[in-house]
């Protein structure tokens, strides 16, 4: 019964998870959060991550009952994010590895994703909507790779949101895309936004670019109110990406979806996914905040399927990256 170790920070969540056999046994995690109306920069990230991830390592061994000697293998984030925090985070998972000699697997982000939402929801071959802060794909399974079916040509459907979120300097604690969720819940007028489908990419730069333009002078004339925004923005961004999973769900000929990525915590786009799944026929898969937004167990998860296939990573192969496809990895593990 193999019990894997997993680091996760790529963006500004830092989390160490403990999985074994399918069993979360740990998985505590924190985040920076930053003044509202800014963003975070990698430099302080990384600083952040350092700060707190030996006590989050601690924290989980503690909370899975577990000493160096109980694990078998560690698990970290080589990529996609934010090149900073990635290196921070990788640097302690290789001492660690070595210290406790512990064969390393380094695993992409994108598939930790994926991996903790089957797990978690028991989906058996779904068509996978992963949506956050960085990464905006519909991907599917087929012949040992992660296949995209369709992606944002431009920035991701979370960033889309951050920085919105920035304009109308709204809290980014939690998060700025929980805070625009609840927002949106109070609004009442749909305010007419570019909606901008191609083929089965997305594109969310020009919606931003109109919103941000536009934002001030609606609110400062009275014709809308920050919460109307907010409700048109996710109402526009949701359309669009259940748009291009129904048409990558008909290609596939699938009758699962499953979303991931912190994005995918939100009530609004589950309903709107679950409304298209249900005129399907589909069965639609979704997880709550402790697996959706970043996390160390869905890194652990991901490197148990992969240390039972035999994956090692060489102290010679570890460096991170800040552009990994999910694509690029040959999913050994699966039929």
């Amino acid at each position: 019964m193999p019990a894997v170790l997993g680091f996760e920070g790529s963006a500004n969540k830092i989390g160490v998870g403990v999985v074994r056999d399918g069993t979360v046994l740990a998985n505590p995690r924190r985040t920076y959060v930053t003044p509202p109306g800014t963003g975070f920069q990698p430099g302080d990230t990384a600083r952040h991550h350092r700060a707190v991830i030996l006590d989050l390592l601690e924290e989980a061994l503690t909370e899975a009952g577990l000493t160096s000697q109980d694990i078998d293998c560690v698990a970290f984030t080589k990529g996609p994010g934010m090149g900073a925090p990635l290196a921070s985070v990788a640097v302690v998972a290789r001492t660690v590895a070595q210290l406790w000699n512990k064969p390393l697997v380094a695993v992409n982000h994108c598939i930790g994703h994926i991996e903790m939402g089957r797990l978690i929801t028991g989906a058996t071959s779904p068509t996978v909507l992963y949506v956050s802060g960085g990464n905006t794909q519909v991907i599917a399974y087929s012949e040992h790779r992660y296949r995209i079916f369709g992606e944002t040509i431009d920035i991701a459907v979370g960033n889309c949101l951050d920085r919105f979120a920035r304009v109308l300097k709204i809290s980014n604690d939690p998060s700025p895309g929980y805070n625009i969720e609840q927002m949106a819940k109070r609004g009442k007028k749909l305010v007419e936004l570019p909606y901008t489908v191609k083929g089965m990419d997305v594109s969310f730069s020009g919606i931003l670019s109109f919103i941000e333009e536009a934002a001030q002078r609606m609110l400062g004339t009275g014709e809308c109110t920050p919460e109307d925004l907010c409700f048109s923005l996710q109402e526009t961004v949701f359309a669009m990406l259940v748009e291009i999973t129904e048409r990558a769900m008909a290609h596939c000929g699938s009758q699962e979806a499953l979303i991931v990525g912190g994005v995918g915590c939100n009530i609004r786009l589950q309903e709107m996914m679950e409304t298209m799944c249900q005129e399907r026929g589909a069965r639609l898969f979704a997880t709550d905040e402790r697996f959706c937004i970043d996390n160390g167990a869905m890194i652990a998860q991901a490197g148990w399927e992969m240390f039972q296939a035999g994956h090692r990573t060489p102290l010679s192969d570890s460096g991170i990256t800040q552009r990994y496809r999910t694509d690029e990895v040959e999913v050994t593990w699966r039929d």
